[in-house]
């Protein structure tokens, strides 16, 4: 059962993520978003199979639901017109297989000759993790945490409409 559920998965996130970055349905950059919370949900499944619980609540919360508000919230802003999406299109279709290309080669090399690590346990307990960013990982948390607060500052503020004086 599990076997099959991992295939399932796997194939869904495979297609999803495909369908983010070609897209034959549509070239509204909203549907394109869609499909990439349907990739991250499947991606959550995939650690729930891995018994991550913890990664898989985080999975969906953080990404498909902060992360892609925030991607829809952009593509509203900037409202691209279709001449201009138009313009880049193949400039971009260059840069991401050479990307694409360099990655799969990177990968290809790290993983020539590589041996599977032998492991006890497969993932941590949530409380595990927490001790860890209080205490190994405190420094990084913080760090991360204020930088989170100066993006939502500077979203606010970039938000913000300035009155008319009268």
């Amino acid at each position: 059962m599990a076997d099959t559920l991992f295939y399932i998965f796997s194939a869904l996130t495979l297609l999803c993520g495909l369908l983010v970055v070609f897209n034959p349905f549509s070239r509204n950059p909203v549907t394109s978003a869609m499909f990439l919370v349907l990739t991250i949900i499947s991606l959550s499944g995939l650690f729930v199979l891995l018994q991550a619980y913890f990664l898989a609540a985080v999975q969906i919360l953080v990404y498909a639901g902060a992360v892609i508000v925030l991607f829809l919230f952009v593509i509203m802003l900037l409202d691209l017109k279709e001449a201009e999406q138009r313009r880049y299109r193949k400039f971009a279709t260059g840069i991401g297989a050479l990307a694409v290309l360099g990655l799969a080669f990177v990968i290809a090399g790290t993983l020539r000759g590589a041996q599977p690590l032998a492991s006890e346990t497969i993932a941590g307990e949530t409380a595990d993790l927490g001790k860890l960013l209080f205490t190994e990982y405190l420094l990084p948390f913080e760090i991360v945490s204020v930088l989170l607060l100066v993006a939502m500052v500077g979203c606010i503020l970039l938000s913000k409409r300035e009155e008319a004086p009268e």
